[in-house]
């Protein structure tokens, strides 16, 4: 068994620009309010992966990195500032987890269930797996943590389709990597997702 590795968490997260985040909210939420949205679930995450005791906290933005509510924050949590860069959301993942000396585990803002004992226990895991994997309800996932970058794992993923796990289980299986699976959460993404939330209380109510 490894010892267990540091607790590093990359946050993926989209600028809150009005109608550039939550599209499928907006008939909803109006752009305004979807972005308003994205900025509630980027500080809950954060908040969620400051908890984690010892953890190195980065955000990673797509969009607009200099936007003034992303600087604020980082700033506020106290967790660095990077940017993505790759054609695809696999390629920006691969990216986060090559520049990251230590095991990593990566995280999007989608999911305002995951808790700080979620990331901690899949830190964890890779004491003794090559791969985490905390699958969502709808096909993805919403962590993933590598021991080392696994480049095969990012690549001719339908990035978005409900068969995201499952192709990356399949290639997880054809590098034969050893893989800890989590019990699956909920993203957020449509009106259905968000009532659920607000009702469940994982996302406070604005």
């Amino acid at each position: 068994m490894r010892a267990e590795p540091p607790v590093d968490i990359a946050v993926f997260a989209r600028a809150p620009v009005a109608g550039q985040v939550k599209t499928r909210l907006i008939p909803l939420l109006g752009a305004d309010g979807a972005a308003a949205l994205q900025r509630r679930l980027i500080e809950r995450t954060l908040a969620t992966a400051r908890a984690v005791d010892g953890a190195r906290v980065t955000l990673w933005v797509a969009g607009e990195p200099a936007h003034p509510f992303v600087e604020q924050m980082a700033a506020r949590f106290g967790v660095a500032l990077a940017e993505q860069h790759g054609a695809d959301l696999g390629e920006r993942m691969h990216r986060a987890f090559e520049t990251t000396a230590a095991p990593l585990v990566l995280i999007g803002t989608d999911c305002p269930r995951l808790s700080p004992q979620d990331l901690a226990e899949a830190s964890a895991a890779l004491a003794a797996h090559d791969v985490v994997l905390q699958p969502a309800t709808d096909g993805g996932y919403v962590l993933i943590g590598l021991v080392r970058p696994q480049p095969p794992l990012f690549e001719s993923i339908d990035w978005g389709g409900p068969q995201v796990l499952q192709q990356t289980q399949a290639r997880i299986g054809a590098l034969g990597l050893h893989c800890a699976l989590r019990p699956p959460l909920d993203d957020l993404d449509t009106p259905a997702d968000l009532q659920r939330a607000l009702a469940a209380g994982w996302l406070p109510v604005a």
